[in-house]
């Protein structure tokens, strides 16, 4: 028996009822994971084998369909209290498409029972229902991980009587099995859905078996259902096809013909011929591949001819045959193109010879088809043959016997019978049925290997570390093919299948129809795509983003005075001095020391913003704010957005005494007035040991020491982004000094990305000939800021600091009686006295007993002593029976604290946290120790070459071992402990998970017009979140032998770049970011060996696709980013961590992504003309007073220009002009904010496709460089017109050109003088500036070209 005929018999699956089968469409079919984790009851006999059960049914029809799954025999153990446990931990993966709530899993239980010198018997002791899908054909709510699942007497054999009824839970004749269940676990696996195509519907199979065409599980896993990895496909050709029939095509047909007619004459009940009679009206033939379960794609048809057709006359391809057999063969005139083989010995590839026959009449001597009589065709299936190619089969002639007869074959079809043993004297007996005989051929770079090939190959491949990034196999040259094997007009009629006439998979004929849909659109065209290799098709942006510099301004005497007499308040010391402004040690001299043994452990932080001013040397388009406000997040405190401040010049219009002036930022009252109070705005964190959690002291050191402040700047009136800073904040470390305070003076900036153009042509797929796209970073203006920091001393601190030891030791035996049991009171003399605390004061399950319904008054308590309350005799009662239920529980948990050991991890998003524990034996025999792990989070490092890494990382000493975890079914880890051994069992924690609080967006949406002045404390207000993790170490029968507690501690993480992005709302955004040389990325080792190490990116989105995609060698890498965008105006705020390392240890970069989803407007114009278009507004649901602001408003006017009142649930018309200054793509951003409460109501992303005017004249001009008082030029312009006309002027460089008259009117024919001023320029360079001359329309009548040279 063949690996094939193997695979077949042994998993035939029960089909549905029919009645399910006959709803069209089939829905999507629903994959799921069911992890059967132990037997738990008091009904289990110790010592006693066990054996699951699982099984598919239909509870609507009463029926049971697919396969019947096996567990393996486990055997009961002891567990507490008072019970018996049998551990399976095994894992079953289905899928099915009958989404109905009537589909049920059904679990029975089977116990191996002896009798005596007969052996054993299998007995079913019980049975429960799994519930698949809810109403409504939904799946099951798979959030919850462990369920119990009930379990009830008999045999699931019972729910085929026709007394039982919907639901089950109600059914009388069902008996629920007391304090017994099945623990299991029931999810949706989406990773199954990759291999439908091989694994058919409602077929259960366990982990630990192999599906054909799937490669085994990585490492020791040996679940390959897991993450499950295809094998590699390999195409053939099926050319030169032919089907010989027994004894002869011609004697074969006619008795199939007589058989045909008498079965029809038996079905009507009439044995005398009627006159019709049956013809062959198509002979096909079904080819597909089929891997013992399932064709792995629906059968190819081909119509088949004899051979007199093709050749009239003659024979083809009968060279060895006789001259009697000439033309008695059915041909395929094209070839058959098969692209899913698989090189495995299951694989096969199977044939069905079908007929389609009708009933004919006689009418004048003619036949009339039965199609004109109103008849469907029939289709029946004849013959049958599978086929495995041998290894190494490249180029070979194939020869294969027919089948016929009873034999199930893979179509599940009735075929028709063999001949019989009588008449085939004349040939062989293996062809007594006829044969079916092609050449074979493949790919001229394939070919057909063995499994064991493939298994060697991924051997080895395993040997290599994991690699994350995505790699596209090398190209495979695609050699021409004939058009496929066509489809006749009879393939069109939809017929009904006969009662005999099982129908095909997918549908018997339906499936045909389908296939005409996408034929080849030429001759040589493959149905199988070829993967080039990797070219962008998108020109990737430079990685420049906002990074945090020197910052520090050294100011004078004069400009302290200066800095004093702005009325700025004062920063005093705890001693209520003020802080003079001290210059800045040297970045990177910090000394942890000097901090540690600081008296002072209390740091009150003050950041205190001054002034906001332009800067004197940039010239960024856009308008000055009138106020702003600051967004940003310090440590793990809550996001900060502050008030709206007002921009204010002073008498002597420098406030810092600096080359560039700045303004003074004032609070504004609610009414949007100024405020009294000093300029300026404060804000104070405190910092005190006493509210940090344990060792965070030493955290928050390293925060100041390595990561920088982000902040935002936004314009408070259009609440449009004006830029951004960062300011380092090693500053604030006060290394042993009771205060220190610096100032700072930041660059707000902000990064302008170039609109993406299509790479079309052999540029896109030319090697290395894509560049970075060129990214702008414009200078908003200065940011004026001081940072302090103020020692204060801290009474007691609150914990201890973490130990710097790797290694967490095991936990000793010493019971400890948990806190909160006692109290403690300092008494008066000094000493300590103790007082022991109410019960209900402790337990609060036991003060909601003692608060629920008390009996009657009338009622009285048994044997309550004389004199005391009935209500005090209850509440004694109940005491008693709570203290009975809950004793062996808090016994069980004094035990398992013993056991207890705690790890606090500081976790920091990307970095892995490593570990080790030390795990002692207690017991004097050899025990099997199973690791579980309840979060995914948290895991242990099987792989030794992992394990030294990190060990190197950390410079631990302890030992490493090779092969030292055993992976058991379920993928739990295992390790073997001799008597008494203490092993170091490693462990990672790395999170890519961001914080809610820090990934929460900040942006203008949601500003108030206050803000809390209080000083925030992290005991009050504190983001980040304790996370609590168990890992138990079990022996057999589940007895922990050691618990993991692992205190997780989120902390802030470095920001090194930041980039926001503006995009289309409800649309995809696609960037590649190129990356820059390795070596110039911080926190790199130098000289790596082999070249450039290879990049690896992590993103704290699972929803966000992120790759990194290498180019080729010596090529740079370039990121890949695909990100889904919200509606309007919705912020998405992520993080991206880049590693150099394939274990992912620690980032080397981690970037901060703003997405802001816009709504989008397409805008085609001319520069210098201009373009009228409207935008419609939508009310919200209460009016408002609203206004349109725009960042661009040289080039873009919005009417109303002022504040309109929007109405509720209104509908308004927002006029706008754009007038674009340059040709080119640009953006501009167009906001509609609500006046009153400074909220954004809607927002536009204006996308301008800009044309350059026609050019009539150019003129060419010297001016010297470096100042002067300019250039007074004149040009003359003729009215073409016969009538007086008005023209309007503008220019796309307003800053280097004026006119002495904006508009000027002229006669017809007459000539105009256009008076012109050039302005100074600083630089030496070429500027072109254009004149646009417009009509009274403001349409572009002609344009002038002055091309100034600066000298």
């Amino acid at each position: 028996m063949g690996e094939w005929e193997r695979v077949f018999r042994q998993h035939r699956p029960l089909p549905p009822h029919p009645q399910r089968g006959r709803a069209r469409p089939a829905p999507r079919s629903a994959a799921f994971r069911c992890v059967l984790k132990y037997l738990h009851g008091a009904a289990l006999a110790q010592g006693a084998e066990y054996q699951l059960r699982l099984s598919l049914f239909d509870a609507t029809y009463h029926h049971f369909f697919g396969r019947t799954w096996r567990s393996s025999w486990q055997a009961a153990h002891a567990a507490p209290p008072r019970s018996s446990r049998a551990t399976f931990s095994e894992t079953v993966y289905f899928h099915t498409s009958l989404n109905h709530p009537g589909i049920v899993a059904v679990v029975e239980v089977v116990v191996k029972a002896e009798k005596g010198d007969e052996g054993s018997q299998h007995l079913s002791c019980g049975f429960g229902i799994i519930p698949l899908f809810r109403g409504g054909s939904e799946a099951t709510d798979p959030a919850t991980e462990d369920r119990a699942l009930k379990l009830y007497h008999g045999t699931p054999r019972a729910l085929l009587h026709p007394h039982f009824q919907d639901p089950t839970e109600k059914n009388k004749y069902l008996m629920v099995m007391e304090k017994s269940h099945l623990q299991y676990a029931l999810k949706h696996h989406q990773p199954l859905e990759t291999i439908f195509h091989l694994l058919p519907e409602n077929l259960l199979v366990s982990g630990l078996q192999t599906v054909p065409g799937l490669l085994p599980a990585c490492g020791d896993t040996g679940d390959c259902f897991q993450k499950p990895r295809l094998m590699k496909a390999v195409t053939c050709y099926l050319e030169q096809l032919s089907v010989r029939l027994y004894p002869s095509l011609e004697e074969f047909e006619e008795e199939l013909l007589d058989f045909l007619n008498s079965d029809r004459l038996l079905q009507v009940s009439n044995a005398v011929p009627d006159g019709d009679q049956v013809s062959i009206r198509e002979r096909r033939l079904h080819v597909g591949v089929h891997n013992g379960l399932r064709f792995v794609r629906v059968p190819q048809v081909a119509v088949l001819v004899p051979e007199t057709e093709v050749v009239p006359g003659g024979c083809r391809g009968a060279s060895g045959s006789g001259a009697r057999d000439a033309g008695q063969a059915l041909v395929l005139r094209s070839r058959i193109h098969l692209s899913e083989m698989v090189p495995h010995p299951a694989f096969r590839v199977c044939f069905q010879l079908e007929y389609v026959l009708s009933s004919t009449g006689r009418a004048g001597g003619k036949a009339v088809p039965g199609g004109a009589r109103g008849e469907g065709a029939d289709m029946r299936s004849v013959r049958w043959a599978v086929w495995s190619p041998d290894p190494g089969t490249a180029d070979t002639e194939v020869v294969l016997p027919l089948r016929g007869g009873a034999c199930r074959g893979p179509c599940q079809a009735l075929v028709y019978r063999t001949p019989a043993s009588s008449r085939s004297s004349r040939q062989g007996k293996h062809v007594e049925s006829g044969t079916v005989q092609f050449h074979v051929s493949t790919d001229s770079e394939e070919h057909l290997v063995t499994a064991a090939e493939i298994l060697c190959k991924d051997r080895d491949e395993s040997e290599q570390p994991p690699t994350p990034s995505l790699r596209v196999p090398a190209p495979r040259r695609v050699s021409g093919s004939p058009r496929g094997p066509g489809l006749s007009v009879s393939q069109l009629m939809a017929s009904p299948q006969g009662k005999d006439q099982t129908p095909l998979q997918d549908g018997g004929i339906t499936h045909l129809e389908a296939d005409l849909g996408s034929p080849d659109t030429e001759p040589g065209a493959s149905d199988q795509l070829r993967a080039l290799p990797f070219t962008p098709l998108q020109v990737p942006m430079a990685a420049v983003g906002l990074q945090a510099g020197s910052s520090c301004v050294s100011l004078s005497r004069a400009s302290l005075a200066r800095l004093h007499a702005a009325g700025f308040p004062e920063i005093l010391d705890r001693n209520q001095e003020p802080v003079e402004i001290s210059e800045p040690a040297e970045l990177g001299s910090f000394n942890p020391r000097l901090e540690e043994a600081d008296p002072l452990q209390g740091n009150e932080i003050i950041l205190q913003f001054l002034a906001f001013g332009r800067d004197a040397q940039g010239s960024v388009e856009g308008p000055w704010p009138r106020t702003i406000f600051l967004t940003f997040q310090f440590y793990r405190f809550p996001p900060v957005t502050t008030p709206r401040l007002q921009l204010v010049i002073t008498e002597g219009g420098s406030v810092t005494g600096l080359t560039v002036p700045a303004q003074l930022l004032v609070r504004l009252n609610e009414d949007g007035t100024l405020g009294t109070r000093p300029p300026g705005l404060q804000l104070k964190y405190m910092v005190d040991p006493a509210f940090l959690r344990p060792g965070e002291q030493r955290w928050f050191l390293r925060y100041l020491a390595e990561h920088s402040l982000q902040i935002d700047v936004w314009d408070g009136d259009s609440l449009l982004h004006v830029g951004s800073a960062a300011v380092k904040l090693e500053p604030l470390l006060r290394q042993g000094q009771a205060a220190v305070r610096t100032y700072h003076e930041l660059e707000v900036a902000t990064t302008e990305y170039e609109p993406e153009g299509p790479v079309l042509g052999r540029e896109a797929l030319r090697h290395g000939a894509l560049r970075p796209l060129g990214v702008h970073v414009a200078l908003r203006g200065r940011l004026h800021l001081c940072l302090a920091n103020i020692g204060h001393p801290c009474e007691e601190i609150s914990g201890q600091l973490p130990s710097h030891s790797r290694v967490v030791p095991a936990p000793d035996s010493t019971v400890t009686i948990p806190a909160g049991s006692w109290r403690s009171l300092n008494a008066g003399s000094g000493g300590r006295t103790v007082r022991a605390r109410r019960l209900v004061d402790v337990d609060g399950e036991l003060e909601a007993a003692l608060r629920s319904r008390r009996p009657e008054v009338s009622l009285t308590p048994p044997r309550a002593p004389p004199g005391w309350p009935k209500q005090r005799a209850w509440d004694l009662q109940v005491i008693s029976s709570y203290r009975d239920h809950i004793k062996g529980e808090s016994i069980y948990q004094m035990l398992s604290q013993a056991i207890t050991a705690t790890r606090t991890v500081h976790a920091v998003l990307g970095t892995a946290e490593f570990f080790e524990f030390a795990l002692k034996n207690p017991y004097s025999i050899q025990h099997t120790v199973t690791i579980e792990v309840d979060h995914p989070e948290l895991s242990v490092i099987l792989d030794p070459r992992e394990w030294r890494h990190f060990k190197e990382l950390t410079k631990s000493v302890t030992p490493v071992e090779e092969e030292m975890f055993h992976l058991r079914d379920d993928l739990k880890p295992q390790v073997y402990l001799r008597p008494s051994e203490t092993v170091h069992i490693p462990f990672k924690y790395q999170t890519f998970c961001a914080d809610p609080a820090v990934t929460a967006a900040q942006g203008p949406s949601g500003l108030g017009t206050s803000a809390k002045t209080d000083t925030p404390s992290l005991g009050k207000s504190g983001t980040g979140r304790t996370k609590l993790i168990q890992v138990s170490f079990q022996v057999s029968g589940g007895k922990p032998i050691a618990l993991l507690r692992v205190k997780v501690e989120p902390q802030p993480h470095v920001v090194d770049q930041t980039f926001r992005f503006y995009h289309p709302e409800l649309t995809f955004l696609k960037k590649t970011i190129r990356l820059p040389p390795w070596h110039t990325l911080p926190g790199t080792p130098v000289g790596v060996p082999g070249g450039q190490p290879e990049m690896f990116v992590r993103c704290s989105d699972p929803d966000i696709i992120c790759e990194t995609k290498a180019l080729g060698p010596g090529e740079p890498q370039d990121i890949f980013l695909k990100v889904a965008g919200g509606p309007s105006p919705q912020i998405k705020k992520f993080f991206v961590a880049i590693y150099t390392d394939a274990w992912l240890a620690a980032p080397v970069q981690i970037w901060q992504f703003y997405l802001h989803s816009l709504q989008r407007l397409d805008v085609t114009c001319t520069a210098g003309q201009l373009t009228r278009l409207s935008l419609l507004l939508r009310g919200t649901a209460a009016p408002r007073r609203v206004r349109a602001f725009t960042s661009h408003p040289q080039e873009l006017e919005v009417d109303p220009n002022g504040a309109f009142l929007l109405p509720a649930h209104g509908i308004q018309d927002l006029y706008i002009g754009v007038r674009p200054r340059r040709a080119g793509s640009k953006f501009i951003y167009l906001n509609l904010v609500d006046v009153e409460y400074h909220q954004l109501v809607s927002s536009w992303l204006l996308c301008l496709s800009c044309r350059q005017p026609l050019i009539s004249k150019a003129f060419e001009i010297s001016l010297p460089a470096g100042g002067g008082r300019g250039c007074n030029k004149r040009i003359t312009y003729t009215n073409p017109y016969p009538s007086p006309r008005l023209y309007f002027l503008c220019t796309n460089r307003p800053d280097l050109l004026q006119f002495k008259e904006d508009s000027f009117e002229v006669a017809g024919g007459e000539v105009y003088t256009i008076g012109l001023r050039f302005a100074p320029s600083q630089a030496v360079g070429e500027e072109e500036i254009l004149i646009h001359i417009n009509d009274h329309e403001d349409k572009n009548e002609e344009t002038f070209c002055v091309k100034v040279l600066y000298q």
